[in-house]
């Protein structure tokens, strides 16, 4: 293939990418050896990967290069996480449903917390039909692989749902066995429905931060509200993922 230009080059090692040539994790060659190998000056190179940059294939790392990244190591399961027989009957929460599909390990320090009586925002507040600056209880979670973080999780709950069990507990991991969703029940207020919305955006520098994103990363913004049988919402949640560390899979029943 004949490179006449940054794009034609990033083409060509986009598709070098992509059959293995350059597999996740490995470094592209130096900028200098680009230039000499396809016959072009250096400013074609760096166009050619900051073309590829903002594609999410690659991300500048110092001292290091030009690094691969690493493709979605994390199946998020849609409906199937939220299964009863993992919580109710069993003792599988939502992020260790995810973990045993994607053969990951797990331990009770993957997921960090702090919860706290907050003023509802105005998100919060028109979910529960309270007034704004109402108290509720905010259970903010930082979720790890390893030493990686792939997401945070922010649940908001009604103090008279939670007051005095387990949800309102920072110790790290789980909220008992079967998770938040079994200590409801144990409540009176047993999960029956949801509704999930995401949508991507970039993240704000704290998010950067707090998941180690690489520069030009997006993340996935997760909005949850589970309610029981008779429609109360018991759980307002946001969730913000690392868009490279997940691959999100939904399985349902078509509708009539």
């Amino acid at each position: 293939m004949a490179i006449s230009g940054y794009r034609d080059l990033a083409a060509s090692l986009r598709t070098s990418i992509e059959e293995g040539e350059y597999p996740p994790g490995s470094t592209l060659p130096k900028q200098a050896d680009l230039a000499a190998r396809y016959e072009v000056n250096v400013k074609t190179v760096r166009q050619a990967v900051g073309l590829l940059e903002a594609e999410g294939l690659v991300t500048p790392i110092r001292r290091r290069g030009t690094v691969v990244r690493e493709r979605p190591p994390m199946r998020r399961l849609g409906i199937g996480r939220y299964s009863k027989a993992k919580w109710k009957y069993g003792d599988t929460v939502a992020f260790v449903a995810d973990r045993e599909t994607s053969g990951r390990a797990w331990k009770l320090t993957d997921q960090t917390q702090t919860v706290r009586l907050v003023d509802a925002d105005s998100e919060v507040a028109h979910a529960f039909g309270i007034d704004q600056a109402a108290p509720v209880y905010e259970r903010a979670r930082l979720v790890k692989d390893g030493e990686q973080p792939t997401h945070t999780l922010t649940s908001y709950y009604l103090p008279e749902h939670v007051e005095g069990t387990p949800l309102v507990d920072p110790t790290p991991g789980p909220a008992g066995r079967g998770g938040g969703f079994a200590v409801l029940t144990l409540q009176g207020y047993e999960p029956d429905h949801m509704s999930e919305t995401i949508f991507a955006r970039m993240p704000t520098p704290d998010e950067t931060e707090l998941l180690n994103l690489p520069a030009g990363e997006p993340v996935m913004v997760l909005i949850r509200q589970t309610y029981t049988a008779d429609n109360t919402l018991i759980e307002f949640a946001r969730g913000i993922h690392a868009a490279s560390r997940f691959a999100w899979t939904y399985d349902f029943q078509l509708p009539d």
